[in-house]
């Protein structure tokens, strides 16, 4: 996500938020800042130290289990820096108390289509987060895709349940489809073609067209006709109540990572 972001800032499309020489990447792994910086120009390091207080945003792209450590290295050169955080389940107040109660945080979960700046973003800033930095956080996360800013923190778990979770859900119903079409008969990209452009067609026509999804979904079945018998079968195998499960699992498996890493 990290490699995604600079991506997207440094993008000269896009009018490039700033340069690669602007931004400075800490990693205790070398392969990763030989390959960032190789892709990229940034500066690298593996250790945090007095450079942090020259940045006007250091942004935490961690592991859940590693952020308390991290924080607590970065802590003693936090002076007015805004603080953006990618880590599921983890959260402000407790993320503030291993920065020394340090308040200017914005919490974030984007996600995978991040990648290819395609991404949706669920943003919720602290009451120590003023107007400028807010407008700094939006401006970093559009870099990769869409914003949504959220008034309750709770919220960030459902939006890692539903969109920072939610590629893996998109590829698994993919996946069927292929499988299903090779089972047809089809050779594997055959059944690839077909469910990737049915997949990406019907995504397009709901983004694009007036009408509810459910509507959609209505044009496309007559009564007694094959899309019938496919959602009748799918309703009585209780795809749509599992599918809603999942999500509320992915949901409460957020809360569960935030009481565990954050005691």
């Amino acid at each position: 996500m990290a490699s995604a972001l600079i991506g997207g800032l440094c993008d000269p499309t896009k009018g490039a938020l700033c340069q690669p020489g602007d931004i400075r990447v800490v990693d205790i792994n070398p392969d990763s800042l030989t390959r960032l910086k190789d892709q990229y120009g940034v500066h690298t390091s593996s250790t945090v130290d007095e450079n942090i207080k020259q940045s006007n945003v250091v942004l935490l792209s961690v592991k859940p289990q590693q952020m308390r450590e991290v924080a607590q290295n970065l802590a003693p050169y936090l002076t007015s820096q805004l603080v953006i955080t990618i880590a599921a389940g983890i959260r402000i107040t407790d993320l503030s108390r291993w920065l020394n109660h340090y308040s200017a945080i914005v919490r974030t979960m984007p996600n995978m289509p991040a990648l290819i700046n395609q991404g949706i973003t669920g943003l919720f800033a602290n009451p120590g987060v003023n107007e400028a930095q807010r407008a700094t956080a939006d401006a970093i996360l559009s870099a990769v895709g869409t914003t949504l800013w959220l008034t309750d923190e709770a919220q960030l778990d459902a939006v890692t349940a539903v969109s920072g979770s939610g590629p893996a859900y998109v590829f698994y119903f993919i996946e069927a489809l292929q499988k299903a079409a090779e089972e047809l008969g089809f050779t594997p990209e055959q059944g690839r073609q077909l469910a990737l452009a049915t997949f990406s067609g019907a995504v397009a026509l709901a983004r694009t067209a007036p009408d509810p999804v459910a509507t959609l979904r209505e044009r496309v079945t007559s009564t007694g006709g094959t899309t019938y018998a496919a959602l009748t079968s799918m309703e009585q195998s209780g795809v749509a109540s599992a599918i809603i499960k999942a999500i509320e699992a992915a949901d409460s498996r957020s809360r569960e990572l935030g009481e565990e890493f954050g005691r």
